[in-house]
């Protein structure tokens, strides 16, 4: 008996140190495999979970800010009624022939992708191999999951699905990455696609990268560090950058603000109000009050005042954009329950209204009107005496067309709407400008005279606050020193590439929901035709280097047509997919496909749904403060 005891005994000891070796391996591992019913696949828990650290400057319980209370409010119709509207059967089959264009372009990037790039971060489409710029887990994958939605790719969506189920967060190329390029690009195409399909392992991926980002506010003033090394985040070791870019600062709020509004658990949104609060109390404090400068200190040592703005430089463009972007998509996202960045919206629009918008003097060449076109330009101020326009025109700045549009239907600003659509067509006329039939990453334009500098100005151009001005040759020589190089009135092209962006569709596409001018379909129709020329490999699509010049003998792209091309890039970043075609099939497809009143993008095009009127949830702003009558 006494022996039959022992190898009992022994057998339990072996089971007890195999279960143990068993759990050691397990905890070990790379993944951990949690089942999901859905056919596309199963949450894998990535081997370093975030949620579980500690952080090392905890934000005080006491003062935390939560989410809004009250009933969303009934906002105001963003897009126009097109049932009102007769369609003849030609019209619809013209807008189908064009949606049927865009997918067909949409297929053979993500298929190019899939062959030779699957699981990196970009396919280089002239090598035909992966490229990892955003930490390895695949960029382009995760950008594009709602793309692949929204198109009925649904057998592409699912493989890709069970593809990011698969992400290790804690597995990277790099021993950094940026988050601003993270949160818009992986957490907003999570939560956008989880949105649209109802994808549980998308929300649980979005959680899991939600845990880790947030210990980018895990600073002596909590405060964002963009430059987010993995390493330093997990010890508290980060800090925030004492220049940083306004566009990596204020562009987190959205995708922060879905998470918890998705989870309910409220640190996500009370980091980034941090940053809505300090932009707040800021706004009349810098050199062109109104706008923050493109770089901000973000680093002072004092919880209550946590950013510098001194800088001179003002721009809706490039480091800037997105931060302004936001003011009215937070209001939406929101359900207008916080009147603060219907404040911050209004005011700095209003400053760039005055400042950096200008009318670019067209030359002699239309029969009829000139087209009416505004554009965005910089402005360099020194807090004094100086505020000066310099009417540099950036592909970035083209999405302000769509910003103004849509914050003028929000918030009853008639003359917003009339604005964004100008700046929509300004950028479409400035596709129409070069040879290739898109415009430059950077260039500069010669601008009609203020108002109140032109040469005896007639009352009606007095009156008008863009007026329309003659060309003059005089002006153009005296501006360019080599002039005929660039298309009249452009006088220097700073980066003549096209690197594939979305901008300028992005504005037409809002301009076409907000106005319904059936116009702007045969414009988008004409600057995809020409992106698609100029772009296309046999494979897939690229970047280029010079839409000024067609460089290269004359060759045959993939349907037989013969184009000159400029030299090629071999680039075709994730927002390719993600934005740039999601905008041009969208505004050929059915206006309630993704309806403005029913979702809000951010600003790498993922769809957030809106929240409707219904469960009464309190009464105080988003910063944590009783909201005003």
């Amino acid at each position: 008996m006494a022996i039959l005891t022992a190898r009992r005994f022994q057998r339990l000891a072996l089971l007890t140190v195999v279960a143990l070796i068993f759990y050691i391996l397990l905890d070990q591992a790379d993944y951990v495999a949690i089942p999901h019913t859905s056919d596309t696949g199963h949450h894998v828990q990535s081997t370093f979970d975030w949620a579980k650290r500690r952080m090392k400057y905890p934000f005080d319980e006491s003062k935390l800010i939560k989410l809004p209370e009250g009933i969303p409010r009934e906002l105001p119709r963003i897009q126009y009624d097109f049932s009102k509207d007769v369609t003849s059967e030609s019209d619809i089959k013209t807008r189908k022939v064009r949606q049927a264009a865009v997918k067909e372009a949409a297929k053979k990037s993500w298929d190019a992708y899939r062959k030779y790039a699957w699981g990196r971060d970009e396919l280089l489409p002239e090598k035909l191999i992966g490229k990892d710029t955003f930490a390895g887990w695949g960029a382009t994958l995760v950008d594009s999951l709602d793309t692949l939605w929204i198109m009925g790719l649904k057998d592409e969506y699912k493989e890709a699905v069970r593809k990011t189920g698969n992400i290790n967060w804690d597995r990277t190329t790099s021993p950094h990455c940026s988050l601003f390029e993270t949160t818009i690009r992986y957490l907003g195409g999570l939560l956008s696609a989880y949105d649209l399909s109802g994808d549980k392992i998308l929300l649980d991926k979005a959680i899991e990268l939600g845990d880790m980002l947030y210990a980018g506010f895990d600073t002596p003033n909590h405060m964002p560090a963009n430059s987010f090394n993995f390493g330093e985040a997990k010890t508290g070791s980060l800090r925030p950058s004492m220049g940083e870019s306004s566009a990596a600062a204020g562009t987190l709020s959205l995708e922060f603000t879905r998470l918890t509004q998705l989870t309910s658990d409220p640190k996500y949104f009370n980091a980034v109000s941090g940053i809505t609060r300090a932009l707040e109390k800021t706004q009349d404090d810098t050199n062109l009050p109104g706008m923050w400068p493109v770089f901000i200190d973000v680093s002072r040592n004092d919880p209550e005042n946590p950013i510098s703005v001194k800088g001179s430089s003002f721009t809706l463009g490039a480091s800037a954009d997105s931060a302004y972007e936001y003011f009215s998509k937070m209001y939406i996202l929101l359900g207008g329950l916080d009147p603060t960045y219907k404040k911050l919206h209004l005011k700095s629009m209003a400053t760039a209204r005055k400042h950096l918008l200008f009318r670019p003097m067209l030359p002699d060449l239309y029969p009829a009107t000139p087209p009416d076109v505004l554009l965005s330009g910089n402005v360099y101020a020194n807090g004094q005496d100086i505020i000066d326009l310099q009417p540099q025109v950036q592909h970035l700045g083209c999405f302000a067309g769509g910003m103004f549009a849509l914050g003028g239907k929000l918030f009853h600003e008639t003359a917003h709407v009339k604005i964004g659509e100008q700046l929509a067509r300004g950028c479409a006329w400035a596709y129409d400008a070069f040879p290739s039939g898109i415009m430059p990453e950077v260039s500069e334009i010669i601008p009609c005279p203020a108002p109140s500098s032109a040469p005896s100005p007639s009352k009606e151009e007095e009156e008008e606050e863009f007026p329309q001005c003659k060309w003059d040759d005089t002006v153009y020589k005296q501006a360019t020193t080599t002039p005929g190089r660039y298309p009249k009135p452009f006088k220097a092209v700073q980066d003549a590439s096209y690197l594939l962006r979305p901008e300028a569709i992005e504005s037409i596409f809002i301009a076409y929901r907000i106005t319904g001018k059936k116009d702007l379909l045969d414009i988008a129709w004409r600057m995809f035709t020409s992106v698609q020329k100029a772009t296309e490999t046999k494979e897939a699509y690229t970047a280029i280097s010079d839409v000024n010049a067609v460089a290269g003998e004359e060759q045959v792209d993939a349907h037989g047509r013969g184009v000159r091309r400029s030299r090629t890039k071999n680039s075709m970043e994730s927002f390719w997919i993600a934005e740039t075609l999601k905008y041009y099939y969208l505004i050929f497809s059915e206006p309630d496909l993704i309806s403005l009143d029913d979702y809000v993008f951010n600003t790498e095009a993922h769809p957030l749904k809106i929240p409707k009127p219904g469960k009464e949830t309190g009464g105080r702003d988003g910063l944590g403060r009783e909201k005003e009558a």
